[in-house]
């Protein structure tokens, strides 16, 4: 499985995921975002709603109801309700369970002393586990690039 973390240097989680979640699902993907806590979910809940004027990102949560139909799936749980083969951890969340999914998505706040030291602690952990690490920054305009 692989593991991409993705430091984030130029803008906010509610900034940046909308535009990876695009992709994910462009290439057929369904994906669970857990999230640390019930604040941050319901603020991301509302960023993907409103991150763009032209559209927006089908998604749901617990207190949506139908998960099992949510093409990206919001929580604070360790569950995959959706069947997703992606996860998206953002806010702190747990990195358990990470074999249910063929990939992870681990977004951080590279601004945040707290958030990077527990992003290598992930980081250690998932390579210790045998995972397929990868790392990817901001650039200065806010894309992505794969650092070494």
């Amino acid at each position: 499985m692989q593991v991409g973390f993705y430091h984030l240097t130029r803008s906010s989680v509610e900034e940046a995921l909308p535009r990876l979640l695009e992709k994910v699902l462009a290439a057929g993907h369904r994906v669970v975002v857990r999230v640390g806590g019930r604040e941050q979910l319901e603020l991301l809940d509302r960023a993907l709603w409103t991150y763009r004027r032209d559209s927006f990102l089908p998604h749901g949560s617990r207190t949506d109801g139908f998960a099992e139909r949510q093409p990206i799936y919001l929580t604070t749980a360790l569950e995959n309700p959706n069947a997703a083969t992606v996860l998206v951890l953002v806010h702190g969340a747990p990195a358990d369970g990470l074999e249910e999914f063929a990939r992870c998505l681990d977004m951080f706040d590279g601004n945040d002393p707290e958030a990077v030291a527990a992003a290598r602690r992930r980081w250690r952990a998932a390579r210790d586990a045998g995972h397929e690490l990868v790392y990817w920054q901001q650039d200065e305009r806010g894309g992505w690039r794969r650092a070494r």
